[in-house]
């Protein structure tokens, strides 16, 4: 599974490389490469979830669905923030939660 990770974030920088030397724009180069920064960004983050398996679960799923954006944003020329950036939505939902009802690691 780790291989697998390392090779899409490689195949990623690779199309992120050759769409630059295709079409010579480094806007949208800059933006692509801020935008997998900010997906790898908020994976990392996501481990934050982990205690809350269902919203780890849909934290995983939203970092595809990011992931999947960005290759849309290098093919078509549309970006979607509100799709890369939902995977915010479930770390605030966590830290919501360990607001409100704490992580039940508490002293009595």
């Amino acid at each position: 599974m780790k291989a697998l990770i390392i090779l899409a974030i490689i195949a990623t920088l690779v199309g992120i490389f050759l769409h630059y030397k295709r079409h010579n724009d480094v806007k949208k180069t800059g933006v692509a490469l801020a935008t997998f920064v900010a997906i790898l960004s908020l994976a990392v983050l996501g481990n934050l979830t982990r205690q809350v398996i269902p919203l780890f679960m849909a934290h995983i799923i939203l970092i595809v669905g990011a992931w999947g954006a960005l290759i849309v944003y290098l093919i078509r020329d549309r970006y979607y923030w509100w799709v890369i950036f939902s995977p915010v939505v479930t770390i605030g939902l966590f830290l919501l939660l360990e607001f409100t009802t704490g992580s039940g690691h508490e002293l009595m």
